[in-house]
């Protein structure tokens, strides 16, 4: 399994968004985090500096490669309907709150939530838990185990 260093996945987003910008061709991995990184604005200027590879982001302020990492491992749960069913409960909270980012920060904190929840309790993450928090935030019932 693949296990990124800190300054791995800083430099891939930097990289990608680098690519983007300058228009040079992005691998599709490349495509995705950068279509992530154009709905954060706010991460533009960052991307951009030269001191972000050392820069240390206190919890309290928010990590920001920390968020551009969920945004991508929920982009690839989607693609693969991992856990099954995370595509119709998406679609549905899509609707409910009127976008897909929207949606998408809501199941960015049921991620959250389920790997606080792995690490407190010392256990894997538990898709099925991971699963009906999304579905109960698009109001769909949540599925037996």
């Amino acid at each position: 399994m693949f296990n990124p260093t800190r300054e791995q996945v800083r430099d891939f987003f930097i990289t990608a968004w680098r690519k983007h910008q300058d228009r040079i061709v992005l691998s599709a991995i490349e495509t995705v985090a950068a279509g992530i990184v154009l709905e954060h604005p706010e991460y533009h200027d960052l991307l951009a500096s030269t001191d972000v590879l050392e820069r240390d982001f206190p919890p309290e302020s928010g990590n920001p490669f920390l968020h551009l990492s969920l945004h991508l491992a929920i982009e690839e749960q989607l693609s693969i309907d991992q856990p099954p069913g995370i595509r119709v409960a998406f679609e549905t909270l899509r609707h409910h709150r009127g976008g897909r980012h929207n949606a998408m920060h809501d199941v960015l904190d049921c991620l959250g939530e389920t790997m606080f929840r792995a690490l407190r309790d010392n256990s894997s993450p538990d898709g099925q838990s991971y699963l009906n928090l999304i579905r109960h935030r698009a109001g769909l019932p949540p599925l037996n185990d």
